[in-house]
């Protein structure tokens, strides 16, 4: 059933997007991209993921420190007359509490930086887009995901991710020769 619903739903779109395109009179040729590999095979996203991850990889530290710190005082516990025991239950509670407050701030600053970023690259993805559209005389682009069917003459996806490489890479050796300075 949802599969049926999402074969109509695309058919509905093509055939309105089609109907629009005739109805204004729209001249010149309809292309199409995967929006994911142009994504994920950009140059900036992979410098992303790198940094992402390495900030990852700070946390989960941080975390674990904070975790065999808690295990060592629970060790302890054991070991520890009742007045002293008392002490460090209180402070492996505040440990507890401190380390799952650690663990919401840090999911929700990595997952706010991800999502910027995501949003930085789809508006340099968009922007390329139209402007390759315009130069190329394109009326529309669609994402492949909402095709049924496309010739591979309208894949237009390696054409982008080249222009969008070039460019990064021309801006990163520009950054790097003026950082040089």
């Amino acid at each position: 059933m949802r599969k049926f619903n999402i074969f109509l739903f695309m058919l509905i779109f093509l055939v309105v997007t089609s109907s629009i395109a005739r109805a204004q009179g729209l001249e010149g040729k309809i292309g199409y991209l995967d929006l994911s590999k142009i994504f994920d095979d950009y140059g900036k996203t992979k410098e992303y993921d790198k940094i992402l991850e390495a900030a990852t990889k700070d946390y989960e530290k941080a975390r674990n420190e904070k975790i065999e710190k808690l295990r060592s005082a629970q060790d302890k516990l054991a070991l520890l007359k009742d007045e002293e025991k008392t002490k460090l239950e209180a402070d492996i509670e505040k440990q507890k509490n401190e380390l799952l407050e650690f663990d919401r701030q840090k999911k929700t600053d990595l997952t706010k930086q991800r999502d910027e970023k995501i949003r930085e690259i789809l508006l340099e993805i968009e922007k390329i887009v139209r402007e390759f559209a315009e130069k190329e005389g394109y009326a529309l682009i669609l994402n492949d995901r909402v095709l049924i069917y496309g010739k591979p003459t309208g894949d237009i996806t390696d054409k982008v991710m080249k222009i969008m490489n070039e460019e990064y890479n021309k801006k990163a050796t520009d950054t790097n020769a003026n950082t040089k300075k």
